[in-house]
């Protein structure tokens, strides 16, 4: 249809408002001032308000003007959270070397014989049979240690872990064991604390070693357990753990290997800043002196986080507590992801009212999310090869830190879960952590406490 015709079916002003409208955009992409109108013939106007079209130029760069600011400060928060996520992987790496040169020393002190050797006492809390148990279990009567007895003690007698342990027991009748229980639900909210009480009061030896049912050790375990405590400033102690999918399954993957270099990081920087004033409650051992001294056991008895507690309270006696050189097997029982997730979850609100500003300040130790946040933001301000610069830093960031500590510290050997799944573990490391502020309720033994400030915790109505 010819132009002429057009305009006179459709009339002039819907004609002069498509050409002034698509003037005003053309305008703005040479860089023009918008609002330098458009007119049409002398004497005639578009329909409707002739400020409607300078309006909508002048809103336009307004509402780009914003998004672009977004898109800044989303790059600002990531750029941000990657230089505090870096400087955290580089004191864990300054606190590397120390660390080996340690255990280079207290492996030369092991090789002396007969070396360090006062008799112990192992306690072992036991809850059920819990898959694997009995080849855990088998570990510890084959220690090469001179004199040791084993105490394990559930809330039942006919308790199916105690039933495991006597037949493993059985096998080495050359090592002292004792079975205990409790006898039913303890007065305690944290109902272990009543079976350590048990094991203490029946226990020989001064020095008292607490080993939880999920870890396998090696020979030489008690050996470097006994070992700090030749210096007499040394009230307790605690090991690194190394995390082993006892079952496999992605999810046991990821939670292992978060084990072997989050947590480890984690310990080694606390280290490096303040000593160590916690231990880890897989393996720690304590001096029978030192815990009737603060209290015995039941101080721990409304807490869920027992180790930082028994750790702090040595440490507050004036007393050393040690990092061991040695490294133990943590096998993640939960290979579902519901049972990770709940688990995972569980410990870091246990760590938030424990350190509330140190696991607050644990956000801007983690780069993947950060990230993320980098290649996102770039991609939308049209630098897509700047986000995946700073993503790729982020990767790399973590891998060296998986390397060094998870591969050369904790002695970690699955390389798939050290240099393919570590990254994705760092995401999901920061989201269990934003789980945490999600309420203050966790399921611990198929009950459901509420935990209070200071770590407390109580039995939910």
């Amino acid at each position: 249809m010819p132009f002429r015709e057009t305009i006179n079916e459709t009339g002039w002003s819907e004609c002069l408002e498509t050409i002034q409208f698509r003037a005003v955009f053309s305008q703005m992409q040479v860089g023009q001032n918008p609002e330098q109108k458009q007119s049409g013939p002398a004497g005639i106007h578009p329909a409707g308000n002739p400020e409607d079209t300078g309006t909508l130029a002048a809103n336009l760069p307004s509402e780009r003007y914003s998004i672009g600011c977004m898109a800044y400060v989303a790059l600002g928060i990531a750029v941000f959270g990657l230089l505090t996520s870096t400087v955290f992987v580089a004191m864990a790496l300054w606190a590397v070397p120390g660390y080996l040169s340690e255990r280079r020393r207290a492996l030369a002190k092991l090789a002396a014989r007969p070396g360090f050797t006062p008799p112990l006492s192992l306690l072992k809390p036991l809850h059920g049979a819990e898959p694997g148990l009995e080849s855990y279990l088998e570990t510890f009567f084959t220690q090469d240690y001179p004199e040791y007895e084993i105490i394990f003690c559930a809330r039942s007698s006919d308790d199916a872990g105690l039933a495991t342990a006597r037949r493993v027991a059985a096998r080495h009748p050359q090592i002292p064991a004792q079975f205990l229980s409790t006898g039913g639900e303890p007065d305690y909210i944290n109902a272990k604390v009543a079976s350590m009480e048990l094991m203490e009061a029946h226990a020989a030896h001064e020095i008292l070693v607490i080993s939880d049912s999920d870890v396998r050790v090696a020979p030489d375990y008690l050996r470097s357990v006994a070992l700090p405590f030749a210096d007499e400033r040394v009230g307790g102690m605690c090991c690194l753990y190394r995390g082993v999918a006892a079952e496999g399954g992605i999810w046991a993957r990821l939670e292992a290997v978060g084990m072997s270099v989050e947590m480890s990081s984690g310990v080694l920087v606390a280290r490096l800043m303040e000593d160590m004033q916690f231990t880890l409650g897989p393996t720690m051992a304590f001096r029978r002196d030192s815990i009737r001294r603060m209290g015995g056991f039941k101080v721990t008895a409304d807490y869920c986080a027992d180790d930082f507690i028994l750790g702090n309270e040595t440490y507050k006696l004036g007393q050393t507590v040690v990092l061991s050189h040695h490294a133990i097997d943590h096998m993640v029982l939960y290979s579902e992801l519901a049972g990770s997730l709940k688990h995972q979850v569980r410990w870091m609100k246990s760590t938030r009212f424990s350190r509330p500003k140190g696991h607050f300040g644990t956000a801007l130790t983690f780069s993947m999310p950060f990230g993320l946040l980098a290649l996102a933001a770039c991609i939308w301000l049209g630098q897509p090869l700047w986000g995946l610069a700073l993503f790729g830093f982020a990767v790399g960031t973590r891998l060296a830190l998986s390397i060094a500590v998870g591969g050369i510290v904790a002695g970690d050997k699955s390389w798939f879960g050290l240099l393919v799944l570590y990254p994705m573990r760092d995401l999901m490391g920061f989201c269990f952590w934003a789980a945490s502020y999600a309420g203050r309720r966790i399921l611990w033994r198929g009950r459901i406490f509420e935990l209070e400030p200071g770590g407390k915790m109580r039995a939910a109505e």
